[in-house]
């Protein structure tokens, strides 16, 4: 799994015709009506990288086995969501357990869409979604940190460097600052992560165009853009109408469309590399004659870390990682060229991964 991601906005943004395009599947419905989306869909999009079929071909693999990333698209916020409106906080619940917001704007002009607000304007309607989740946050986090006061006049010292975290967190969010933007030192920001706050996840803006703009913007995502670029978020451009269509399309005629509209690539790849971008991720590989494939890790992550995300008895019993770049992988034509060449380095615990690393994990439990 590589991470998942909720998509979040208001009605008839294009939040379930983005998800099923993604998705490439029917299960979300894509009506012009507020909460159409009546339980939050969930699909697993696999991530494509060239790379694999290189590493494969080399490897001489059966198969090949691509991550994944998973989306959960939910209903539409409304203005007073955190207070029940519209359909409320079963819906917010939905939002704290994903790893970050893909949160989609109306970008595109038209009447025949209903606007919940009557009324084009995505910067507005930013503001409105991270209102409501502020505002859920906000109602949450005073009653835990009510409980978290007691126990630390009690001696609790959880309790304590937990309420050393919730009274910076607290006092922005009454300032209208999300979570996520509030300084903390490192030490802090693992007790942020306990706390499961909607404000505190990384965002992704998503400016939803006309097809004409699907290529360059219009005036309205050139908002977005100077929106996300002040908050240090990440922004994809794209049109909800257009993936929906190559979702259906065989390799050539995407590619062909692709063409007619001056695109080089559908959105699902922006999607992908803003995501990774946004969570600090990065893609190493295990390859064979069985199969090859692709793993996803945090940055910074530690080669037993990375046995862990293949099974849990691999990083109790880490030994050494045999480890190849893929530029050497590729260079000395698999791992017995780059073996021969002396570019297969046996790693210990302390190495820290790389993108792109092809590895062999030796344990022992």
């Amino acid at each position: 799994m590589g991470f998942s991601c909720g998509i979040v906005g208001l009605p008839n943004a294009g939040k379930s015709t983005l998800f099923n395009a993604l998705s490439s599947t029917a299960r979300a419905q894509a009506a012009n009506f507020p909460f159409c989306t009546i339980e939050p869909n969930v699909g697993r999009v696999a991530v494509p990288d060239p790379r694999l079929d290189v590493i494969a071909k080399l490897a001489r693999s059966a198969t090949i086995l691509p991550t994944s990333m998973e989306f959960v698209d939910i209903a539409g916020l409304v203005r007073g969501a955190s207070k029940g409106e519209g359909l409320g906080n079963q819906f917010l619940g939905h939002i704290r357990e994903v790893d970050a917001i893909c949160m989609v704007l109306r970008c595109f002009p038209g009447d025949d869409v209903i606007h919940v607000e009557g009324s084009v304007d995505p910067k507005r309607d930013a503001e409105t979604v991270t209102t409501e989740l502020m505002l859920a946050d906000l109602d949450s986090l005073e009653r835990r940190h009510d409980s978290a006061m007691k126990k630390a006049k009690a001696g609790d010292r959880e309790s304590r460097d937990l309420v050393t975290v919730t009274d910076p967190v607290l006092d922005g969010l009454r300032a209208g600052i999300p979570a996520r933007r509030i300084p903390l030192t490192p030490e802090k920001a693992p007790l942020l992560a306990q706390l499961h706050l909607m404000s505190a996840k990384p965002i992704m803006y998503v400016s939803n165009v006309e097809e004409a703009a699907a290529a360059t913007g219009n005036a309205m995502s050139a908002e977005v853009a100077k929106l996300a670029a002040a908050e240090g978020a990440e922004h994809v451009i794209m049109s909800a109408a257009i993936e929906s269509e190559l979702a259906v399309l065989d390799a050539n005629e995407r590619a062909e469309f692709l063409g007619t509209l001056g695109l080089t690539e559908p959105g699902l790849m922006r999607v992908i590399r803003a995501g990774y971008s946004l969570l600090n991720l990065l893609t190493f590989f295990t390859a064979g004659p069985k199969e090859t494939r692709a793993w996803t890790v945090h940055r910074g992550a530690r080669a037993p870390e990375a046995a862990g995300r293949i099974h849990s008895d691999m990083q109790r019993g880490f030994i050494r990682a045999e480890t190849i770049s893929y530029d050497d992988f590729v260079t000395y034509k698999g791992e017995a060229g780059a073996r021969e060449a002396g570019r297969l380095r046996q790693e210990g615990k302390d190495y820290i991964v790389r993108d792109g690393d092809i590895m062999l994990f030796r344990f022992n439990v």
